[in-house]
């Protein structure tokens, strides 16, 4: 019996099938391969008056993949859909089921890695498509195509934008009405007072024990008059505090915690992790590294705990093996899900570092860590607070000492907690002590901080916005729109942006906000557990929606382009500017009657003589996704390029051009051999 196994990704097909034996093919879809056509009233591809009926067709370009997986499918005699163990990948093997034509011959499994023991446990027990999971997907994408494609119509309409959204445009208010906040916000001046002995500083909290607040300066020069050297000790407390390691890794807390300890962009340590989740080939395997990277649950399976804390108990002792934690219950967590987390705690880092890049290393690391460390014990701190009186105005000052690392034994390196060690004020021969001397600083309030990419995940993540699939498309969207700019890793709405977003606000306030697409997020939770009747949700979205769109098509004013102060040489009219694809732009103001655009000259920047050709010269240049490398001018005829920069030099022994890689000088043709 010939078994076709199809799942989405090649990579993940070739690791599976060396699991599986003869009797399996497995094969890949390459993701969807179908989606929403755009046939019906405003091109939404679904059936307004029948229940928002769907009209699938499927993907361009993929017509004969679909042949092929049809081809198999008759050549075989059963089909087992291992897609991704959520909502899409549900939707993906329903889209399969559906367009191939499967009845009773299929059945669908999930696993939660791609090991050996995990993929065989699976294929023991596959089950029917579930339709709740694929309605909550399907509602999803309808909903997003009506305000999608509804909003981004009137947008194009109306302004220079190009789209909106039903996520990505509450994404873009946060950033909007940070930035208004930081525009109004007023600085204020303020003073600490400190007094500074000899080995400890303390600063001023209290008078009479109510907390002060120092406004002027005219205030700390009262306070600092009514002060002596002489400090009283009046209390000493002393007492062990727990420390607890976090919990594994979500979706969110892992962007989060690569862009702050590792400087990876969110998009990196996605594609980072898919690849670790798909396999990598070792020393005597393929297999997958981790586990499935979309999650927003924080369980660890019971396998795992089992075999880590066992390993816990012989790498550092039975003290260091902590309890398993449970997470705070959050609403929207799909918890049949699991953390991420590494397949094995054996498999450690650096057993498998050179099997790895650089960037999957410490990915793998960072991961590993911090799965192992939730499941240590608890550190332990001695915690010492000293509080000193000087003529009822009470100074503070604290301090700890560890005596008991647990779960920093590993994850130290990883946590920002110093040891501050204080005196032992036991051994002073009076409670009575003198500063060396007391200094007033003046500070300035700050206004809240621009989002970067980790506080925004953070922050729609803690409001209910999105899924653990879509923070990095939101941000990427958003970016590719020229909706915001980035300057120093922090985002900066445009100018377009922020019209796009006062526009929207005019007229859907009620939908474009906060609470009603968390909301949402709520009900499409509903309809994968069976609660709610998807078209009946999308239904009662549309009655809201449509008349609010109807009425902005009215009254939204038009929104002028700005002038650049010239006139089009071919028909008069003003020049003004635009937005498009790569950014702003100047064109002519009569388009689309005229499609005047002026030339705009690049500036080139020219690194050597092409070594190949010898008539170009090797200039920078960027892909079509911006990304830099070096390539001959003379292109098409010459196509020599390189992804490093050259140093201009020929290597002595190929005559190949020497490139700068990770601070080296190397060649790239004698590297390879």
């Amino acid at each position: 019996m010939k078994h076709l196994v199809i799942v989405e990704s090649p990579s993940k097909s070739k690791t599976i099938e060396k699991y599986l034996g003869k009797d399996y093919k497995v094969t890949s879809s390459k993701g969807h391969i179908r989606d929403l056509a755009t046939s019906g009233k405003y091109g939404l591809g679904v059936d307004l008056e029948d229940n928002f009926k769907p009209n699938y067709k499927v993907i361009s370009g993929k017509g004969k993949l679909v042949t092929d997986l049809k081809k198999q499918v008759k050549d075989s005699d059963y089909v087992i859909l291992a897609t991704d163990p959520d909502r899409e990948g549900e939707a993906i093997s329903w889209h399969l089921k559906d367009a191939l034509g499967l009845d009773n011959n299929y059945g669908r499994v999930v696993f939660n890695e791609i090991t050996e023991n995990a993929i065989k446990d699976a294929f023991k027990s596959p089950r029917d498509i579930d339709m709740d999971l694929v309605h909550s997907q399907e509602s999803r994408r309808i909903l997003d195509r009506i305000i999608g494609f509804r909003l981004s119509k009137l947008m194009q309409n109306k302004t220079e934008g190009k789209s909106a959204g039903r996520v990505q445009s509450v994404a873009l208010k946060l950033i909007v009405d940070r930035e208004r906040e930081i525009e109004a916000f007023v600085s204020e001046e303020y003073f600490t007072i400190e007094a500074i002995f000899n080995d400890f500083d303390a600063e001023l909290t209290k008078y009479k024990n109510k907390k002060i607040e120092i406004k002027s300066e005219r205030e700390a020069n009262d306070i600092l008059d009514k002060l002596s050297n002489a400090f009283t000790i009046e209390s000493v407390e002393s007492k062990e505090k727990k420390k607890k390691s976090k919990l594994p890794f979500t979706t969110s807390t892992l962007t989060q915690m690569a862009s702050s300890k590792l400087g990876f962009s969110a998009s990196k340590t996605m594609r980072l992790a898919q690849g670790l989740y798909e396999g990598k080939s070792l020393e005597n395997e393929t297999v997958g590294l981790i586990s499935y990277m979309r999650t927003d649950s924080t369980r660890l399976s019971d396998v795992f705990i089992k075999e880590t804390q066992g390993y816990i108990t012989s790498k550092y002792g039975k003290d260091y093996v902590g309890a398993v934690k449970q997470s705070k219950a959050k609403d929207n967590v799909q918890d049949a899900h699991e953390a991420i987390r590494p397949t094995s705690i054996k498999r450690t880092p650096d057993s498998i570092k050179s099997y790895l890049t650089n960037d999957e290393y410490k990915l793998y690391n960072l991961i590993y860590i911090r799965a192992l460390a939730s499941l240590m014990a608890d550190a332990r701190v001695m915690a010492t607070s000293v509080v000193l009186d000087n003529n009822d105005y009470k100074f503070s000052t604290s301090g700890q000492i560890g005596t008991f690392d647990g779960y920093l034994k590993v994850y130290s390196v990883f946590e920002e907690s110093k040891d501050k060690i204080l005196p032992n004020f036991a051994d002073y021969n009076s409670n009575v002590i003198v500063s060396k001397e007391i200094t007033k600083t003046s500070h300035f309030t700050e206004p809240p901080s621009r989002f970067t990419e980790e506080k925004l995940i953070k922050e729609l993540e803690s409001l209910g916005i999105g899924r653990p699939s879509t923070y990095v498309k939101i941000i990427e969207v958003l970016k590719t729109r020229k909706y915001i700019e980035i300057q120093e890793k922090k985002f900066h709405p445009t100018k377009i942006g922020i019209t796009i977003t006062d526009k929207l606000q005019e007229y859907f306030s009620s939908i474009i906000n906060v609470e009603y697409t968390s909301g949402m997020e709520t009900e499409l939770d509903k309809v994968a557990e069976g609660d709610e009747v998807w078209y009946e949700l999308v239904d009662k979205f549309y009655k809201d929606f449509e008349p609010l769109v109807n009425e902005a098509y009215d009254g939204m004013e038009k929104e002028a382009p700005e002038t650049t102060g010239e006139v089009c040489p071919e028909c008069g009219k003003d020049l003004v500017y635009r937005y498009g694809k790569y950014g702003k732009f100047v064109a002519c103001s009569g388009y689309p009657e005229c499609k005047y655009i002026p030339k705009v000259e690049r500036e080139v920047t020219v690194i050597c003589k092409c070594p190949k050709c010898e008539e170009g010269d090797i200039v920078v240049r960027k892909t079509k996704k911006g990304k830099e490398f070096y390539g001959c001018s003379n292109y098409p005829k010459c196509k020599y390029a390189l992804w490093d920069k050259p140093t201009g030099e020929l290597c002595s022994k190929c005559g190949e051009l020497l490139v700068t890689k990770k601070d080296e000088v190397v060649c790239p043709n004698c590297n390879k051999q």
